[in-house]
């Protein structure tokens, strides 16, 4: 039942913002060590990456304060604009994006690079939230044609746009995202396992008939079976968690940075943080993650409009997806893929839409309607 007329408002959830700062703050710290040397080698100002990370912190703690202190009607009223917006810059990113690793992800305006996918996440959260909450009951009398289809269509024209870049790594982050919003919003069971197995089926086809996408699974089957070809990333993302051990190398002394860890500063940057703080580092950081998530999901608990609880929930999705796959690939639970951790890889896009999560939470907190 709607009930913003009864609407009661509180602070805003002061532990969710400094947890996501904290954790921010915990990622700059790494992106200097982690990316310092190869900074100054290549460009000539180890402080390269530390100050471009500190701007885009800058930014998003920004976007953070406005989307906490605007009023909510903001993101609800204009859910078309932010998924049509989306697409256009799907469209542009296969047109004029620039090449990088085979695919086309980035959209360079000047200075400035943008990776759409990143709030093409939100986007869809907040389409997602405002159809289940205002379809609540076709959804519910199972009408499949209105109440299934229109979501499933939406993401799908996403995914598709991803797949010409292609990203497939990003297109399986949207669904998972499609499924955990279809499972809180009432989709039937039967639905959910129908797409859910279709969904596989098409995505081992898309990585049999592709021989890099082949390579990439069977390197994470055994990584040191291809040591110094597609598995070389993941084993020394592997002995960078090892030579951690208990207390790690100590900040700044870790090892694999050293240009035998790729990507050190991005996707691995945790490979990092468990080589020089070790398993009691990085046990903290994930007690700080966990922290961050039961706030968020407190949040989402809380709401009584279901476009609140539907959107906070999602938000929530958001994080923890990125919190645990980024995890399960520098750990080899899953196969490689580009996957930045939260607040704590360097990239612009991803802080910046993480921030923003966070300031939709910190928004919803403040009512409980």
């Amino acid at each position: 039942m709607n009930q913003r007329s009864n609407a009661q408002y509180y602070p805003m959830d002061y532990w969710l913002l400094f947890a996501a700062l904290l954790l921010a703050g915990v990622g700059l710290i790494m992106v200097f060590s982690s990316s310092g040397i190869m900074a100054e080698r290549f460009y000539g100002d180890k402080y390269l990456f530390f100050k471009k990370q500190a701007g885009f912190a800058i930014v998003g703690t920004t976007l953070m304060i406005f989307c906490a202190r605007v009023n909510k009607k903001f993101f609800y009223d204009l859910t078309y604009f932010w998924v049509i917006a989306t697409i256009i810059l799907l469209v542009l990113t296969k047109i004029i994006g620039a090449t990088v690793g085979g695919g086309k992800r980035w959209i360079h305006f000047g200075p400035i690079s943008l990776q759409p996918l990143e709030f093409a996440k939100i986007s869809l959260v907040f389409y997602l939230a405002f159809f289940f909450s205002k379809k609540q009951e076709l959804v519910q009398t199972r009408t499949f044609t209105v109440g299934v289809i229109p979501p499933f269509l939406v993401t799908g024209v996403m995914c598709a746009l991803l797949m010409l870049q292609p990203d497939f790594g990003g297109t399986a982050f949207l669904c998972f995202i499609l499924f955990c919003m279809c499972l809180v919003g009432g989709t039937r069971v039967i639905y959910l396992l129908g797409s859910a197995v279709l969904g596989g089926a098409a995505g081992w086809m898309l990585i049999s008939s592709a021989p890099y996408r082949l390579k990439r699974w069977t390197a994470f089957l055994d990584p040191f079976a291809v040591a110094r070809d597609e598995g070389y990333q993941l084993v020394q993302s592997l002995y960078a968690f090892g030579s951690g051990k208990f207390l790690g190398a100590g900040l700044g002394a870790g090892k694999q940075k050293l240009f035998f860890l790729p990507e050190a500063h991005n996707d691995f940057i945790m490979a990092v943080v468990g080589e020089e703080l070790g398993f009691l580092g990085i046990s903290m950081v994930f007690i700080l993650v966990a922290f961050l998530m039961l706030r968020a999901f407190r949040v989402a608990f809380l709401q009584e409009d279901l476009m609140d609880r539907f959107t906070a929930f999602g938000m929530c999705v958001i994080l923890a997806l990125g919190f645990c796959l980024n995890l399960a690939v520098v750990l080899g639970t899953v196969p490689p893929k580009g996957v930045p951790m939260p607040f704590i890889s360097y990239g612009g896009s991803s802080l910046i839409a993480s921030f923003i999560c966070v300031g939709v939470l910190l928004n919803l907190s403040r009512n409980r309607s």
